[in-house]
């Protein structure tokens, strides 16, 4: 099943596909036999699965219609196929599909398809994403494919391709915005928590305008969650703590720059601000002091003023501390003065970390931790084998997207993927079988610890700071055990019956993550 969900009607359309060829819709809600027309084609053409054997390959109509068609035949097989080829279904997740129709539901995705990573403002399409993220979450963390639900909000689309197109099945008209949009998204809410009250609502792809007042506006309130911002930030700093361990730097004195100030790059420093602060007697407003964020602009500055998004103002330095004779435009110039142990790229600028930007921070550290994070692969801020080489083999690198290992002297360095999938579908798993009512600071904290000391580079320091995604359910228990240990200490576990002993804890949350097995078939007794 899934939801779209009209801004000008304020209507929820269901949809539910009962055997062979046969569907069951509920009233009309919008009153207008051609747009329930639309919606008869939407359910045909929003839900298409495709898997490419290459992270560059394009989708293809065969490979599309395989996995729709074996979606819907065979639920288990379905899954199987995804856990057995992890490496390659990850590249293309927001092309898988796969949709129920539960009573019950515990995990929500939902997103406004404003801002998808690499394809920009898809409208309603954006409703393959949230299908997408929920099949990563059945076949990462165990989550129950049948009590899932998909949501798009349809608040209307600046794609201008989009727009004009006559078989486009969204609202042709510019995105709403201010408090119409805020108003919309506070009903969607509403209305998911008092049908699903227990319910998890994950946000997904919101547009940046959108996305940080959000998630500060719920996450007081109700147990949600960010991918964008808060899944980057939280494995980019189980990453952090791998790679600081090895070079023996203390997170509470660690110094760290963001090259890029959106979303990723903000919710970036957060999470590292806030574990700073959950590690130490700092207040969130000091441990802040320990970041220095670049935009386009240069070094983010109180004395920029409006120009600041909300995200970025608790970042901005004084302007005072730098005067008119430092640089504050020039990435080399402001590593020297900041002299960073942590470098972080976030701008999809290709190639910003140049041989000098590269060799000044490590000038002044032992091990730089250089983490070029942008995607596509095109836009990465630089290729993780250069940056061995101007380093002589001393960073300590991740990156967005896959690399191969890279050989330097006669070593073999292992390049880890900063991705979002080996972190969230755990702190999913833990957030639902706990029934939290909220996500709070500690509880992702405990999440990124989970995932930082299953790192292999705390045994071999060539090896990746981040295990690999085809441990992925593996690394779900753990994470969720953290979560849930967590949200039990800090009273927002709803659940009585969680063991607190930590090999029956595992075992309780191992017997409740579904996998894609066939039922042993047992003769029936005469």
């Amino acid at each position: 099943m899934y939801l779209l969900i009209d801004s000008s009607r304020e209507q929820i359309s269901h949809s539910r596909k009962y055997g062979k060829g046969k569907v069951l819709r509920s009233a009309s809600v919008y009153g207008q036999a051609g747009r329930m027309s639309l919606l008869r084609t939407s359910y045909l053409g929003l839900f298409l699965a495709s898997l490419p054997t290459r992270r560059t390959s394009p989708p293809s109509t065969s490979s599309s219609s395989f996995m729709t068609s074996m979606a819907e035949q065979n639920t288990v097989l379905y899954y199987r196929l995804i856990l057995d080829h992890l490496t390659e279904m990850f590249s293309v997740e927001r092309n898988l599909s796969r949709f129920a129709g539960p009573e019950d539901i515990d995990y929500i995705v939902v997103s406004d398809g404003e801002e998808i990573l690499g394809i920009g403002d898809q409208g309603v399409g954006g409703v393959l994403i949230a299908v997408a993220k929920l099949v990563l979450m059945t076949a990462c963390a165990g989550i129950h494919p049948n009590r899932t639900l998909p949501v798009v909000l349809d608040t209307g689309t600046d794609n201008q391709n989009l727009l004009t197109d006559e078989l486009y099945l969204g609202l042709k008209r510019p995105r709403v915005r201010g408090r119409e949009y805020d108003e919309f998204v506070g009903r969607f809410v509403q209305g998911a928590r008092k049908r699903y009250p227990n319910a998890y609502i994950h946000f997904e792809d919101f547009g940046l305008e959108n996305a940080r007042r959000i998630l500060d506006r719920y996450r007081p309130h109700i147990a949600c969650f960010n991918d964008d911002i808060q899944g980057t930030g939280c494995v980019t700093l189980a990453a952090i703590m791998a790679a600081l361990h090895v070079s023996g730097v203390k997170l509470t004195d660690m110094r760290m720059l963001v090259f890029g100030s959106g979303s990723a790059g903000m919710g970036i420093a957060d999470q590292v601000r806030d574990a700073v602060a959950t590690e130490s007697d700092k207040t969130k407003e000091e441990a802040a002091k320990q970041i220095w964020c670049v935009d386009k602009p240069g070094l983010l500055l109180d004395s920029q003023g409006d120009g600041l998004t909300t995200a970025q103002k608790p970042f901005a330095r004084k302007a005072s501390e730098w005067g008119e004779s430092k640089d504050t435009k020039n990435l080399q110039a402001i590593i020297r003065e900041v002299k960073p142990h942590v470098l972080i790229g976030t701008s999809t600028r290709s190639k910003s970390f140049t041989k000098e930007v590269v060799q000044e921070m490590a000038s002044h550290v032992d091990r730089p931790i250089i983490f070029p994070l942008s995607n596509p692969t095109r836009l990465h801020e630089a290729d993780p084998k250069d940056i061995y080489e101007w380093t002589d083999g001393k960073a300590l690198i991740a990156t967005g997207s896959p690399f191969p290992p890279v050989k330097h002297k006669g070593k073999e360095y292992e390049v880890a993927e900063c991705n979002n999938s080996t972190c969230f579908p755990g702190i999913g798993l833990g957030a639902v079988l706990s029934r939290s009512r909220l996500l709070s600071d500690k509880m992702l904290v405990a999440a990124v610890k989970a995932l930082a000391a299953q790192s292999p580079a705390l045994k071999d320091p060539n090896r990746g700071l981040l295990p690999d995604v085809t441990e992925v359910r593996e690394i779900s228990v753990k994470i969720a055990m953290a979560v849930i240990k967590t949200a039990v200490d800090e009273g927002h576990a709803q659940r009585e019956d969680i063991p607190k002993d930590d090999g029956e804890l595992e075992e309780w949350v191992r017997v409740q993550m579904w996998e894609a097995k066939y039922r042993e078939l047992v003769p029936a007794k005469k």
